[in-house]
């Protein structure tokens, strides 16, 4: 029998601001506008842009502290 491959994919996470989730969405957007004008295809550009909206937002509560 054969044996078959098994791929794993290395997931990694990144954490964003507001602004910079947003800047990320419109640079994509704005790429894909550009392959949509070039006639090129754009299923990676689109699954990249639904991963992104699609990724659960996670409150971080960030506490100040004073160096002494």
């Amino acid at each position: 029998m054969a044996r078959k491959e098994v791929r794993r994919i290395k997931k990694n996470k990144i954490e964003m601001t507001g602004t910079e989730w947003t800047c990320a969405l419109r640079a994509l957007n704005e790429l894909r506008n550009n392959y949509i004008a070039e006639g090129r295809h754009t299923d990676i550009i689109d699954d990249v842009i639904l991963k992104i909206v699609k990724t659960p937002i996670r409150k971080v509560k960030i506490t100040a502290r004073t160096i002494t």
